[in-house]
C-alpha cells in the first residue's frame, strides 16, 4: 500500500499534559461549548476572535457556575499550551501578579488577558476525553479506556488505571481515537455557513465552510509532514498546499475549506504521533547514563533501569513537546545528570523504585507514573510535573502547573506561579515551600520561565469527586520536619541560596537549629579537652553517625554519591 502524501497527527502534549484527568464539570459539556462560541461571538471585540478574560470568566462563573478558580486554571492552562508565550512574558505576568495588593488589582490585570476562542473551545472539547461512555465505546468496538496493543521491555504502554481515575498520559492512542471519532464535531464548532451557498432553495443545506483561523487553531492540537520529508509543518501550511487542495476542500476564491472535506481529509490522514512513547521506545537510542557510584559490582547486583531518547530523530526547530526522554524501572540507584539531551525534554519515569535521580537541567514537562520510595530533584519544568500512582514519592521542582492522581504518602517541595492540582484518589499529600538550589538554578529557571515569586504551593485546588472539607487529602508540613536540602555537586553558575523565599515559621525552625549546632560546637570547644579525649569523642560520634545511617537507609543513599554530576557533554 502506498504512503500517504500527507501524514498528520494529534500532538501529545496539548492532551497529555493540557487537559485534566477527571471527568469535567457537569456543564461543561459540548452542548454548552458550543453556546459559548455563538454567545461569544455575539458580544464583539471582547468574545471574538479572541476571548477575554473577563468574558470568560463571566461565562463560566455566571452561567456554567464553575468556580472562579476553576476559570482561570482552564484558561491559562490553555493560553500556555496553545499559544506558547516566550519565557519572558510569563516572568513577567507572574511578576504582575505577584506585586498584586489585593483581588481587585489581581481582577483588572488578569482582564487584560485573551486566548483565541477557537483554542479555547477545542481546549474545552479535549476534557471530554474524561467523560468517555464505556457502554458507547463498547458498541463502536473499541475498548475504553483504551489500551495499547504494544508490548515492549519498558511497559510504558499505559494501560494500567491508578486508583482515582484513568490516566491517559502515556495513551497516545486514545488521543489518536478522539480526534478520529471527534473531527467532525470539532470543526463544525468553528465553521460558519458560506453565504455564496445560501438561499439556494429549501431543500438545499447551506455548506459550512473553515475560515483560515479555525484551521490555525486546529493546528495547536495536529500537525503534520509530506511524504519522505523530515520537516514539520503547521496545519494550515499543508491544507493550503497545491498538491493537496483538492483532497483538504481549500476555496480559492474565499480562501476558505469545506468542512465536510476537511473534516474526511483529516481523517485520512491520521497517522501516530512519530514522537510517541511507542515510537521512541522503538525507534530511539538507549542512553548509558552511568549510575553515581556505580561500579562493575554494582552493576551485577542489580537490574539497570532502560533509559531511551528520541532526541536524535526530532527537527531541532521542534524540540518542545516533541523530545522525550524515558526512564523505567530504575531500582536502588542514584542517577544525577545536566545535559544538553536532558534540556527541554519532556521525561517520562516510570516504576522507579528506591532511587534518587537529580534531573539539573530546564525541563519541558515531566510525567511520574507508579514510582516508589523515590526522590526526584528536579530542574526548572516550563511546563507541567503530572504525578500518577505512586507511593511515598518526594519531589522537589519548580514548575510552572503541578497535578497529582492517585498517589499516597507524597511529599512535594514546590516553586509554583499556580495552583497545584490535587485530583482524585489521593491520600496523605504533604505540601512544602522549595527549598534548595544549585549553581545554575536561576539562569535554568530564567530559560524556562519561572520565577521566584508568585509561589502558591501551599493553595491547593482541588478537582474531583472525592474531596471533602472535613478529610482533607492535603496537609502543610509541619515545621519540625522541614529541613533545607542540599545537592551534593558541583556546577559552575552564580546561584549561591535558594532564590525563592521560605516562610517565616519555617526560617525560624531553621535558625532555631543552627542555633543549637552553634551551642553544641561551642561546648565542646569550651569543655578543655585533651587531644586523646578529642581523638576519642570524635571516633564515638562518628561510629554514632554510622548506626544512624545504616538504621534510616541513608548510607546506600551517602555510598551512591561518590562521583561528581556528569557534565552537560550532549549537545542534542
Amino acid at each position: 500500500m502506498a504512503e500517504k502524501p500527507v501524514s498528520i497527527w494529534v500532538k501529545a502534549e496539548p492532551f497529555s499534559y493540557g487537559t485534566i484527568p477527571v471527568a469535567p464539570h457537569p456543564r461543561l459539556n459540548s452542548t454548552n461549548i458550543r453556546k459559548i462560541v455563538i454567545y461569544s461571538k455575539n458580544k464583539g471585540s471582547t468574545g471574538f476572535p479572541r476571548l477575554s478574560y473577563s468574558m470568560w470568566q463571566h461565562i463560566a462563573c455566571n452561567k456554567l457556575h464553575l468556580s472562579e478558580d476553576l476559570a482561570w486554571m482552564y484558561f491559562q492552562t490553555c493560553q500556555f499550551f496553545t499559544e506558547h508565550p516566550p519565557a519572558v512574558e510569563c516572568l513577567e505576568r507572574d511578576e504582575a501578579l505577584a506585586k498584586c495588593k489585593d483581588q481587585l488589582e489581581r481582577s483588572k490585570l488578569l482582564s487584560k488577558e485573551s486566548v483565541n476562542l477557537f483554542k479555547f473551545v477545542l481546549y474545552l472539547s479535549m476534557q471530554q476525553l474524561y467523560r468517555m461512555s464505556l457502554r458507547t465505546s463498547l458498541v463502536a468496538g473499541d475498548e475504553w479506556p483504551s489500551t495499547s496493543s504494544s508490548t515492549t521491555t519498558l511497559e510504558l504502554d499505559g494501560r494500567s488505571t491508578p486508583r482515582g481515575g484513568t490516566t491517559k498520559s502515556l495513551d497516545d492512542h486514545s488521543h489518536l481515537l478522539f480526534i478520529q471519532n471527534n473531527i467532525c464535531e470539532l470543526t463544525d464548532l468553528m465553521s460558519e455557513e458560506d453565504s455564496k451557498m445560501s438561499g439556494m432553495g429549501a431543500a438545499t443545506t447551506p455548506a459550512k465552510v473553515l475560515t483560515m483561523e479555525a484551521v490555525e487553531a486546529l493546528g495547536s492540537v495536529l500537525v503534520g509532514r509530506l511524504e519522505n520529508s523530515p520537516s514539520l509543518m503547521p496545519l494550515q501550511d499543508l491544507a493550503c498546499l497545491q498538491t493537496v487542495q483538492h483532497m483538504s476542500g481549500y476555496i480559492k476564491t474565499s480562501k476558505t475549506f469545506s468542512a465536510r472535506q476537511f473534516s474526511l481529509w483529516i481523517k485520512d490522514c491520521l497517522v501516530q504521533n512519530p514522537f510517541n512513547v511507542s515510537s521512541c521506545i522503538a525507534s530511539g537510542t538507549r542512553l548509558s547514563w552511568p549510575f553515581v557510584g556505580e561500579d562493575h559490582k554494582s552493576e551485577q547486583s542489580h537490574k539497570r533501569g532502560k533509559i531511551a531518547t528520541n532526541a536524535h530523530l526530532v527537527p531541532k526547530e521542534n524540540v518542545k513537546g516533541n523530545k522525550m526522554i524515558i526512564m523505567s524501572q530504575v531500582s536502588k540507584q542514584t542517577i544525577a545528570r545536566s545535559s544538553g539531551t536532558l534540556e527541554m525534554s519532556t521525561i517520562k519515569i516510570h516504576r522507579s523504585h528506591h532511587s534518587f535521580l537529580y534531573l539539573l537541567s530546564p525541563l519541558r514537562s515531566v510525567t511520574i507514573e507508579k514510582c516508589r520510595n523515590t526522590t526526584l530533584i528536579l530542574g526548572p519544568v516550563e511546563a507541567t510535573v503530572h504525578v500518577s500512582g505512586c507511593e511515598n514519592v518526594t519531589i522537589i521542582a519548580p514548575c510552572r502547573n503541578f497535578m497529582i492522581s492517585g498517589s499516597t504518602l507524597c511529599t512535594l517541595y514546590l516553586l509554583t506561579p499556580n495552583r497545584p492540582l490535587l485530583l482524585s484518589g489521593n491520600d496523605t499529600v504533604m505540601l512544602a515551600p522549595y527549598h534548595t538550589y544549585y549553581a545554575c538554578l536561576e539562569e535554568h529557571m530564567s530559560k524556562a520561565g519561572i520565577g521566584p515569586s508568585p509561589n502558591l504551593w501551599d493553595q491547593p485546588l482541588c478537582i474531583g469527586p472525592d474531596h471533602r472539607d472535613d478529610m482533607p487529602v492535603w496537609h502543610i508540613l509541619p515545621e519540625n520536619e522541614f529541613y533545607q536540602f542540599s545537592i551534593p555537586f558541583e556546577m559552575q553558575g552564580t546561584t549561591k541560596a535558594v532564590p525563592c523565599a521560605i516562610p517565616t515559621y519555617y526560617q525560624k525552625e531553621l535558625s532555631k537549629r543552627q542555633k543549637q549546632i552553634d551551642t553544641w560546637q561551642h561546648m565542646v570547644k569550651d569543655a578543655g579537652l585533651t587531644r586523646d579525649q578529642r581523638k576519642e569523642f570524635q571516633a564515638l560520634v562518628e561510629t554514632r553517625f554510622h548506626i544512624w545511617l545504616s538504621e534510616t537507609g541513608h548510607k546506600r543513599e551517602l555510598d551512591s554519591l561518590v562521583v561528581p554530576l556528569q557534565p552537560a557533554v550532549e549537545k542534542r
